[in-house]
C-alpha cells in the first residue's frame, strides 16, 4: 500500500500515535530507571523500529503503546482514532483501554506468548472471538492467514508441538488477524536464524501493508529493519536523572 500523499489543500492524515513529554519510572532511587518520550508519532501504514542497547527502555516503550502500561507522567498522549490515552489512563478507565487495545492494536511478543492451552489456529482466531467476531468472513481471514503464513500442516497442533519458527508465524498471524490499526513486534526475530528471520520479517510488513496496518518493532537489528523499509529511532540512554538512569525516545516530525 502506498501511504497517501500530502494534499496542499487538506490536513495530514491523523497519526495512528502521538506522544509528547510521556515518561514511565520504575524501581527506586539509586537503582531505578527513566524511560522519556519526548516526541514520537506514526502515520497510518509506516514502518518504525525502535533500535538501542539492551536495558535501554525499548520494551517499555512498546507497553505504554500497547496500553499495558500506565505513563508515570504525560503531557500528550493519543492513540488510535485520536484517543486521549492519558485521560484515560487519569481515569483509571480500564474497559476502555482493554477495548480500545481488543480493536484496534495487534502485539507479537518475543516469545510469541500463545495460549498454550489452544491450538495454533484457535490462537489466531483469539483476537476475533475476544471482539465477538465469529462470521464466515472472519473464519475465512484466518483461513487466508493460515495459508499465506504456510502453517496449514500444523493449524491444529499445540503451541508445545511447534517449531519457534512457527509460534512466532502463529503470532504474527494472530496480531493481524483483527486487521489492528497498529502492530506492535518486540523483537520477533530475534531467537530466529537468518533465513527464518528474513521470512518472518517479510511475512509481518507485507501482511501489514495489505492490512493498511503501521508498523512499530523493537529490533537488535538494525540492518534487517531498514531492509524491509523500517525508518529506525534510536533509544537513547542519556546519563541519569534523580538517581535514575534515564533513556530517551525522540522522533520529529
Amino acid at each position: 500500500m502506498t501511504l497517501p500523499a500530502r494534499s496542499l489543500a487538506g490536513p495530514a492524515p491523523r497519526p495512528i500515535a502521538e506522544l509528547e513529554a510521556v515518561s514511565r519510572e520504575r524501581g527506586r532511587t539509586g537503582d531505578g530507571f527513566r524511560l522519556e518520550i519526548e516526541r514520537f508519532r506514526i502515520a497510518p501504514g509506516e514502518r518504525v523500529a525502535i533500535v538501542g542497547p539492551s536495558g535501554s527502555g525499548k520494551s517499555t516503550f512498546l507497553d505504554l503503546l500497547a496500553l499495558s502500561l500506565a505513563p508515570s507522567s504525560a503531557g500528550l498522549f493519543r492513540g488510535p482514532g485520536g484517543v486521549d490515552v492519558a485521560a484515560l489512563w487519569r481515569a483509571r478507565a480500564g474497559k476502555s483501554l482493554a477495548r480500545l487495545r481488543r480493536e484496534a492494536i495487534g502485539y507479537v511478543l518475543q516469545s510469541g506468548a500463545l495460549l498454550p492451552f489452544l491450538s495454533a489456529v484457535r490462537n489466531i482466531e483469539l483476537p476475533l472471538r475476544l471482539r465477538g467476531a465469529t462470521g464466515a468472513e472472519d473464519s475465512t481471514r484466518v483461513q487466508a492467514l493460515v495459508r499465506r503464513l504456510a502453517l496449514g500442516t500444523v493449524a491444529q497442533r499445540m503451541p508445545s508441538e511447534l517449531s519457534f519458527g512457527q509460534r512466532q508465524r502463529v503470532a504474527v498471524a494472530r496480531a493481524l488477524a483483527h486487521r489492528p490499526l497498529l502492530v506492535l513486534a518486540d523483537e520477533p526475530t530475534a531467537s530466529l536464524d537468518a533465513g527464518a528471520a528474513t521470512a518472518v520479517m517479510a511475512l509481518l510488513t507485507e501482511l501489514a501493508q495489505e492490512h493498511g496496518s503501521a508498523v512499530l518493532l523493537v529490533s537488535h537489528d538494525e540492518q534487517l529493519a531498514t531492509r524491509h523499509g523500517f525508518a529506525t529511532v534510536l533509544c537513547r540512554p542519556v546519563g541519569s536523572v534523580a538517581g535514575r538512569a534515564r533513556s530517551v525516545i525522540r522522533r520529529d516530525p
